[in-house]
């Protein structure tokens, strides 16, 4: 008996101390859009992007006039002519398909790219966020930006401003 009055009385307890905590919530799609340094490099890299991919989309126009070529002449050619055509195709689209995972695969030059523009902005956002929730003494700080994770919040709790002043914009 005296184990459950000490475990309720613990667990009372507990349940104080986590009510008493702050929480608050950001929005970090509403922070980098309001940061000009952000829209520069989004806009920087989407310029970059589109000129890559106008390049691999003339290779593969190559590829396809090759192609198209090769299937007018295909039955005026001698067997090995033709085998030396379809190498050249399988070899020019193989070559397309590596410029285009070089450009825009996993570690592809726009990944690259993206880290070297956009890492610092998220990284000094990230450290205003933590100053903030220091200073404030906040439990934690949710980020709402991707809305799948807060059901309801309200506007109160919301220090993206704070965030965004913290950084030295104003909005």
């Amino acid at each position: 008996m005296k184990r459950i009055v000490v475990l309720l009385a613990g667990l009372i307890l507990s349940l104080g101390m986590v009510t008493a905590q702050k929480y608050a919530f950001v929005d970090t799609e509403y922070i980098l859009n309001n940061i000009p340094d952000y829209k520069a490099a989004q806009e920087q890299l989407d310029k970059q992007s589109e000129a890559w991919q106008k390049e691999v989309e003339a290779k593969y126009s190559e590829i396809e006039k090759m192609y198209k070529d090769y299937q007018a002449e295909r039955v005026l050619l001698a067997e090995d002519m033709r085998k030396q055509r379809e190498e050249a195709i399988i070899n020019k689209e193989k070559e397309a398909k590596e410029l285009q995972k070089n450009y825009f695969g996993q570690d592809g030059a726009l990944f690259k790219k993206r880290q070297e523009l956009i890492e610092p902005i998220q990284d000094e956002i990230y450290d205003a966020i933590k100053d903030l929730a220091t200073e404030n003494g906040y439990a934690a700080i949710f980020d709402t930006s991707s809305g799948t994770s807060m059901i309801y919040t309200n506007p109160r709790y919301d220090i993206s401003d704070e965030v965004l002043q913290k950084l030295g914009y104003k909005n």
